[in-house]
């Protein structure tokens, strides 16, 4: 079952109302908790951007995997409105782009928001697992970005991350020096994936290549993948869940 409520997030875009999509798996418990970027991606075809979402209701009423998902919608304006829209959201940083200009990084609004409100208000109303053993974060493209800078400054509450096909190009060296100065608890883990189809764009084959070896130098538990024919889609990604989910669980209890 998936719950839906509105709440707005004044330090982004003031009193204007976005939703978020809380699933709770039927049985009682308490649950471990993903939370996940572009929310309205996530569930339901007709809520999604381009017409598909990743199937995740699904996968999770199918395969009942004894998880929470937080699914928060993303800024829809464009990025000279309101201060800026999802790019300037979900960067950690300013950076410049032929295609979009100059792009105000607000990250890390949104994560304080994520980190100081959110998990909260979920903590105090559904059957959560609170520690940062049981919290998870989740995201693609600049989502997938917004993982790996969750997981690097706010590791005392994310455990484990999933970053698919995350925005890493754009601007390599803010994101390998996150990395470098970054401190990690030794059981950090995070699956990330690039598809076959889109890893050469801009130089992402390489940047890859150094993010991963950032990681794995600073003993990040790392499972990566370049996925077989995948593409830079909810499609695709929606093909990854079970990889990403084991990974999630995979010995979560040291056993």
């Amino acid at each position: 079952m998936v719950e839906i409520f509105e709440t707005d997030i004044p330090q982004l875009t003031g009193d204007e109302l976005r939703k978020v999509y809380v699933y709770k798996p039927d049985k009682r418990g308490k649950y471990p908790v993903l939370y996940m970027f572009d929310g309205h991606n996530l569930f339901f075809d007709e809520e999604a951007s381009y017409g598909k979402s990743w199937g995740m209701l699904k996968y999770l009423e199918e395969s009942k995997v004894p998880l929470m998902v937080v699914g928060v919608e993303c800024n829809h304006h464009g990025e000279e409105e309101k201060g800026g829209g999802r790019l300037s959201e979900y960067s950690p940083f300013n950076f410049e782009d032929p295609d979009w200009g100059r792009i105000r990084g607000r990250g890390k609004i949104t994560m304080d928001w994520f980190v100081n409100e959110l998990k909260p208000y979920i903590d105090d109303n559904y059957p959560t697992l609170k520690g940062r053993k049981h919290t998870f974060i989740a995201g693609s493209s600049m989502g997938g970005l917004m993982t790996l800078y969750a997981l690097s400054k706010y590791n005392d509450t994310f455990s484990r991350g999933c970053a698919l096909s995350p925005s890493i190009s754009f601007s390599p060296d803010k994101v390998l020096n996150l990395i470098r100065r970054a401190k990690y608890q030794k059981d950090t883990v995070l699956y990330m994936d690039y598809g076959e189809n889109e890893i050469n764009y801009r130089n992402t084959r390489k940047v890859y290549a150094e993010v991963c070896a950032a990681l794995i130098n600073k003993k990040v538990l790392l499972e990566s993948r370049i996925v077989p024919n995948g593409d830079h889609c909810e499609a695709s990604w929606e093909r990854q869940i079970p990889f990403f989910i084991d990974t999630l669980f995979y010995n979560l209890e040291g056993k």
